[in-house]
């Protein structure tokens, strides 16, 4: 490296752990802030996703959705990202190969993803879900390879496994778990709000924005609400994934307990997942009126009338729907929740801290119109100021301009001129050494075989087919 490095523009590689056309937030969040990021020129910024074998494309991607080949995803992602911001795309789209495991409900990174960055332009690393990234990568330390790398916490997996049979438990062993390998591999950490696990030197800090369409509903909204046309003409409504631990059970059980309070409430709930006939069936037992009705786009014009969204969910870390209910000018009532935080700073929401201040919020709200939001706090929704807030905690510019090691990224028992840092070093030691038997992969939770991509997902991917075969003799 040259010591003019600094004056060059910062090379960001975001990785995150889903795509679309998964409508999940992290394929719709990590690609919004490659966007934003990118927008102005000062950097180059590459997303960096998984790529998924047809037979896992059909179990993930809705409607049917599938790619021959990672161009034509691209073109798809390009496309619905295109038609949401209105400006060009000015990063690059990469893909890793990635496997969907069916237990976790979720994507896995198969072989050393951190190699679709050459060493050459590995700079600075954002990963998205960092232990999620980190509990099985089996290759180069991130931490050397990159000049500095940044993990942003999305999930509370720690409140997901408590849900499950032996919760405590699983709870407990994957708190330290996580702890240990996002300490391993990131230098900088940034907690969208407090409901995520807490982590040594951590940022508190909501990093994400709403998607454009939801404040141009709103700025549509506002004008007619300025010009004394009626601007939301219909009631309560929940949307989000059909599960019970997506704030379904939450609500059903507000409304089963104060039916008499909250006489002549009409609820429309709006989604489609596993426990969709479940909910059903709960929701058809109520004195009250609640319809149960497939998923939609939030977007979608049948939302935009309604005044009123009820989200008693307390497994979100920054729950997007509510966000976009405040864009499009909508009053909130959430759950009094850290991951809430954010959303108090502005009028149109509504936390309570039990059921009768529940039953009050959603009166209120029905018999009273919106507050109007101002330019700043429709401003303070985006990612405009999204971005700027996370370039803010980022401190890009105090990354370390000191050269790469020389040695193989692979050596992990390279010197160390600090007790922490030997530390450090043997600790990544310690997780190459376990995560390189299928043995010890296989007992946490990894999918079989996956050290290295397969045969079929190499020639997609266009990547060398591994010598050998993966995990022989281990």
């Amino acid at each position: 490296m040259t010591d003019d490095w600094m004056d060059k523009k910062r090379n960001i590689a975001i990785f995150t752990t889903a795509s679309l056309p998964w409508m999940t937030g992290t394929a719709v969040n990590p690609l919004f802030r490659a966007a934003y990021l990118a927008r102005d020129g000062e950097r180059t910024v590459s997303l960096v996703v998984p790529w998924l074998s047809l037979k896992d494309q059909k179990r993930v991607y809705p409607n049917n959705i599938t790619f021959d080949l990672p161009a034509e995803q691209e073109i798809y992602i390009r496309h619905w990202l295109h038609e949401r911001t209105g400006f060009g795309s000015e990063f690059s789209l990469l893909f890793y190969p990635g496997k969907f495991s069916l237990d976790k409900r979720s994507i896995l990174a198969v072989g050393d993803i951190s190699d679709v960055i050459p060493d050459e332009k590995a700079d600075i690393a954002i990963l998205e879900e960092p232990e999620h990234l980190t509990w099985y990568h089996h290759g180069k330390r991130w931490k050397i390879k990159f000049r500095l790398v940044i993990g942003i916490i999305h999930t509370n997996y720690l409140e997901y496994v408590r849900r499950e049979k032996n919760g405590r438990m699983q709870a407990f062993l994957l708190k330290y778990l996580n702890n240990w390998v996002v300490g391993i591999y990131c230098h900088k950490v940034i907690r969208l709000s407090a409901a995520t696990q807490e982590y040594p030197q951590s940022i508190i800090c909501n990093v994400h924005g709403v998607n454009p369409k939801f404040l141009e509903i709103g700025k549509k909204k506002l004008e007619q609400q300025q010009n004394g046309i009626q601007a939301f003409s219909k009631g309560a409504y929940y949307i989000g994934k059909m599960v019970w631990s997506k704030g379904y059970k939450e609500l059903l059980r507000l409304l089963q307990d104060h039916q008499k309070e909250l006489a002549g409430l009409e609820v429309d709930l709006y989604g489609t997942g596993e426990d969709s006939d479940q909910v059903q069936v709960a929701a058809e037992k109520l004195e009250l009126a609640v319809r149960v009705h497939p998923g939609r786009d939030h977007a979608d014009h049948i939302f935009h009338d309604y005044k009123v969204f009820l989200n008693p969910s307390t497994t979100d870390v920054v729950c997007t729907t509510t966000a976009e209910a405040l864009a499009m000018g909508k009053i909130v009532v959430c759950s009094d929740h850290p991951s809430n935080e954010f959303f108090k700073q502005f009028p149109n929401c509504r936390t309570y801290e039990n059921g009768d201040g529940f039953v009050k919020l959603t009166q209120q709200a029905l018999a009273e119109q919106p507050a109007q939001l101002t330019e700043a706090q429709r401003h303070e929704l985006s990612w405009a100021a999204a971005t700027e807030r996370f370039l803010s905690c980022a401190e890009l510019e105090k990354a370390s301009t000191a050269k790469l090691s020389k040695a193989p990224s692979s050596n992990f028992m390279s010197t160390s001129l600090n007790l922490r840092g030997k530390m450090d070093t043997a600790s990544a030691y310690v997780h190459h050494v376990a995560s390189g038997f299928e043995v010890t992969r296989r007992i946490f939770g990894a999918i079989p075989r996956s050290m290295q991509p397969d045969e079929e997902q190499c020639k997609e991917l266009g990547l060398a087919e591994p010598a050998g075969k993966q995990g022989s003799g281990k």
